[in-house]
């Protein structure tokens, strides 16, 4: 019995589709309590880590501290320091990191454009292009990607 006799699919997802609905899934992983953030690590059309935004290992989660940064009422984008948890792109390269695998000429693939300081690790792991589904007002990473020369792209759902 194949997937046709099943019904299963209509037709093949695209990579970019295949990889975007991961990081979606991965997403729901999110103890954020702001924004739940997914990314899938690729090199070569083979998945080399996951990421997704919450505490470090060990750390209490944020769905029960509660969140700083709502408690500040400090607005999207500013003072990351301020954050328990790390973010999906954080997450996706410690993964790496942790298990030795190179990072370099790889593909991001993330449920949000990545903020500055996210940009500046991409840059710095040899990341050669990153595929985004949400918009994420950050300036500074929009321009430091380009002069990286980094290829970025917003998923357009095809």
């Amino acid at each position: 019995m194949n997937n046709d006799t099943l019904g299963l699919f209509d037709e093949r997802p695209t990579w970019e589709q295949y990889y975007m609905d991961i990081a979606r899934l991965i997403s729901t992983r999110t103890t954020c309590l702001r924004r739940a953030v997914g990314c899938v690590l690729t090199f070569d059309n083979r998945i080399l880590s996951t990421g997704y935004n919450g505490t470090p290992v060990g750390i209490e989660h944020c769905k029960d501290a509660g969140c700083i940064r709502e408690a500040l009422e400090v607005p999207s984008g500013e003072r990351h320091e301020l954050c328990r948890g790390l973010h999906g792109e954080q997450n996706a390269l410690l993964q790496c990191a942790l298990h030795g695998i190179s990072t370099k000429d790889s593909i991001l693939y993330s449920t949000t454009f990545p903020c500055s300081v996210c940009a500046k690790l991409l840059i710095n792991a040899k990341i050669k292009k990153i595929v985004y589904l949400e918009d994420y007002n950050d300036k500074l990473s929009e321009d430091m990607l380009k002069e990286a020369g980094i290829e970025v792209v917003k998923y357009n759902g095809s």
